[in-house]
């Protein structure tokens, strides 16, 4: 997509009210760099790439998160042309999917154009049914309603960013600059990507949303020797523990544990022991542990390999690495009595 073209990509930007403002006006800012910011930084003269507009179903304010008002430039249901659509973040619980958007991104879909859902966005296109049979992400904690709802995609929410035949899907609320940057990349080039993330101090996109999130381990049942089981884990996890161990405890058999626990909490008692391992370490990482090793061996894992090699699998990096990225920033403090 990265070739030369004669004319501008056209972008449209889709927003509704109630809201986060930044899914929407940070790609904007985005685009528009993109052959702008950098050219006029060096004196050179401006190589846009992007026509990029905001869109939405009226021509009204729209009010977002923190009672900010923003104008869309155009009425989304009089654009019958445009390359690439992206469709930010909604409000799920509080504003249902507007079948006149699903309708239209269906419309435009089927006339060419590429469509990008970012965060809970990603419901519109699955809604329009533009993910059926396609690899897509979501943010993580919603993951598991988007599986509910929509089976017939295949969620991969440990995924930042995905694309599928000219659908492309986001993580999180932030995540709309990695997919607008991916999106940048894809269509004027890695140059243009990598001179509009200097311009703007951004990293490149991310790979993984998996290092940001929380386990969300408990739901409700009524096992009662379940729940007093997990409330067990939470205080042992550090502990050298097996199924075997965790049964007799509650004086069940093996096998009647596993199919308890796996239909009480939705995963096996390793599967539960490991998240709640994993979510430990981190912690301690956040909190600028010095030593690797001590941080495994207090999360239960005696061996340092194995505890780097389970942690990169479960949050795609390392743990000096999530150290780095989310521990105690080391912050140059002036000396307020130097003067």
């Amino acid at each position: 997509m990265n070739e030369k073209k004669d004319r501008l990509t056209r972008v449209t930007v889709l927003m509704v009210d109630a809201t986060y403002a930044s899914p929407a006006l940070g790609p904007l800012d985005i685009f528009h760099s993109a052959g702008r910011l950098w050219n006029g930084f060096h004196g050179l003269p401006h190589t846009p790439c992007f026509d990029v507009q905001l869109a939405s179903t009226g021509r009204h304010q729209l009010d977002c998160v923190g009672a900010l008002g923003v104008m869309p430039h155009v009425n989304l249901l009089d654009i019958t042309d445009t390359d690439l659509i992206l469709v930010p973040t909604v409000n799920l619980h509080d504003q249902p999917v507007d079948p006149r958007i699903v309708q239209w991104l269906k419309e435009r879909h089927q006339a060419g154009s590429s469509i990008a859902g970012i965060c809970a966005g990603v419901a519109y296109l699955a809604e329009a049914g533009l993910l059926d049979r396609r690899v897509a992400t979501t943010h993580w904690a919603i993951a598991d309603q988007m599986r509910q709802r929509f089976p017939e995609v295949q969620w991969h929410p440990e995924r930042f960013v995905t694309e599928d035949s000219g659908i492309f899907c986001s993580g999180g609320v932030y995540a709309a600059m990695d997919l607008s940057l991916f999106l940048v990349e894809k269509y004027a080039g890695r140059e243009v990507a990598l001179q509009c993330a200097k311009s703007l101090l951004l990293a490149m996109p991310r790979r993984h949303q998996s290092s940001y999130s929380v386990p969300l381990l408990t739901r409700p049942h009524a096992d009662a020797e379940i729940r007093d089981t997990e409330d067990y884990l939470r205080i042992n996890f550090g502990k050298p523990l097996t199924a075997d161990m965790l049964a007799a405890r509650v004086h069940v058999s093996p096998r009647s544990f596993l199919r308890r626990f796996k239909a009480a909490t939705g995963q096996l008692p390793g599967a539960y022991l490991q998240a709640l391992r994993i979510s430990a370490a981190k912690e301690l990482l956040e909190n600028g542990a010095a030593s690797i090793q001590r941080v495994g061996m207090q999360a239960g894992y005696q061996d340092v390999a194995h505890f780097r090699q389970i942690f990169k699998r479960h949050t795609g990096l390392t743990p000096g690495e999530y150290r780095e990225q989310f521990g105690t920033a080391n912050v140059l403090v002036g000396d307020a009595h130097a003067l």
